[in-house]
This record gives structure tokens, C-alpha cells and sequence, in this order.
């Protein structure tokens, strides 16, 4: 039998542990924060149990062509812009599984959640074709100054649609309702004080074409000086 005394040194060993971990999240989240009210990227982790992916995340106001490059190149998924609930509904914009009339909208099979976020694709009309990097970030930034000013935006007078850039429309309830990245960075931007807007890519793998490993993400943040925090820190610092 071990004494009382190696027990309690155990006990306390993993309260300071649990302490430091909360710790180091309190931070993650802190960072975080910060970069956002500076419009700087951020790398955030769903879950391992959900979709296991990190995306790398901008406040949509300071996307620039530059940060385009950053997301298609370093990323490698899906350029997309997250708007909060209350933008879309102002601006009538659906899910688009509730109105595509097709037998592949549906979704009864989806493995990472209950449903999907995505809503229309646009180009802002100031663009040519719309994929090119500035003709991205053109549409970034205006889905960013439509999100700050829903009231005083013509959404159908500013974008066409189909288009290059994926919207994505957050739950109503946000972190309450879906513990998804469009929900996490809206929640995310809120919290900095930032327009309801977020753009973001999913971090793919260069060599094997999966979702990049968390600890390969965190490998990438250190190097290039960018927060990285886990959906589970901001789903307890913020929901």
C-alpha cells in the first residue's frame, strides 16, 4: 500500500497540473483576444472528436491580398467568411441546404454535426472574375463593412451571386448551439470587439492532403508568431 503522504503529493502534483492547464488555456484565449482587436490571424482547433481541424482565422476587415496569399498557400482549404446569425437574417441570406431543391442537399450522413453552415457563394461587384487575390479580399473586406452596418447595406446592390467566396452563416445561439469554427470565430471576433465577421481556411497537410495535426499547427504558429488556442479554451472563456 503506498503511504498517505505519496498519495497527497500526488493529488497535489495533479491539481498544479489541471491549474497550469487552465492557465496556459486563460492565455491561449488572452492572445488570442488581442490579435483579433489588431487584426491579426489566429489558429484555432475544433476538437479532435468534431471535425479535428484547425483553421487559420482573420477579423474580415483586415484581409488584405497578402493575408489571401497567407490562407490559400498555408491553409489550403476553403477560403470562407463566417457572419453572425443576426448579419444573415438581415441581409436574408438561407442555408443553403434549406433551399438547394436537389437530392443532394441532403446531409442526413454528416459526421461532424447536425447540419452544415454554408450559405450562398459571392463576388463584391467591384470584382472581374472574383478569384484572384485581390478580387478576394476586395469581397472579404466589403462582406466585413456589410457585417458592421447590416441597416444601411444593399447586400443584392454590393454582391452577385454565385461567387468565389463561401459564406457562412453562424447559429443563432452561437457557442450555445454548435461548437463549430463558423461559431468559434464569430464568438471570437465579438468578444475582441470586432465586426461579426471572420474569414478563415481550414489548415490542410502538405504531403498527405488530411487535416494538418494539432501538433503540427502549433508547430506552425510558433514559427510565424501566431496564437493558437483550442475550441474547448474559447468555448469555456467565452460561451
Amino acid at each position: 500500500m503506498r503511504a498517505d503522504a505519496d498519495i497527497d503529493a500526488d493529488a497535489d502534483a495533479g491539481v498544479a497540473g489541471e491549474a497550469g492547464a487552465s492557465a496556459d488555456s486563460t492565455e491561449a484565449v488572452e492572445r488570442a483576444l488581442d490579435a483579433f482587436r489588431r487584426g491579426e490571424p489566429v489558429l484555432v482547433h475544433d476538437a479532435d472528436d468534431r471535425e479535428g481541424e484547425t483553421d487559420l482565422l482573420y477579423p474580415a476587415a483586415d484581409v488584405t491580398s497578402d493575408a489571401v496569399v497567407r490562407l490559400r498557400n498555408d491553409g489550403g482549404g476553403l477560403l470562407f467568411v463566417a457572419l453572425s446569425d443576426a448579419v444573415a437574417e438581415a441581409f436574408d441570406l438561407p442555408y443553403l441546404h434549406e433551399v438547394l431543391e436537389h437530392p443532394a442537399a441532403e446531409f442526413g450522413d454528416l459526421g461532424y454535426d447536425a447540419r452544415p453552415s454554408f450559405s450562398l457563394t459571392v463576388n463584391h461587384r467591384d470584382t472581374f472574375t472574383g478569384i484572384t487575390d485581390d478580387d478576394r479580399s476586395l469581397t472579404v473586406r466589403k462582406l466585413a463593412a456589410a457585417a458592421d452596418a447590416p441597416g444601411s447595406t444593399n447586400f443584392a446592390g454590393e454582391f452577385r451571386s454565385p461567387g468565389h467566396v463561401h459564406v457562412l452563416r453562424a447559429a443563432a445561439g452561437l457557442l450555445d448551439e454548435r461548437l463549430g469554427h463558423t461559431e468559434l470565430g464569430v464568438a471570437l471576433a465579438l468578444a475582441a470587439d470586432r465586426e461579426p465577421a471572420v474569414a478563415g481556411c481550414e489548415m490542410l497537410d502538405d504531403e498527405t492532403g488530411a487535416a494538418l495535426a494539432p501538433t503540427d499547427a502549433e508547430a506552425y504558429a510558433r514559427r510565424r508568431g501566431i496564437p493558437y488556442v483550442e475550441g474547448a479554451a474559447l468555448v469555456e472563456a467565452l460561451k
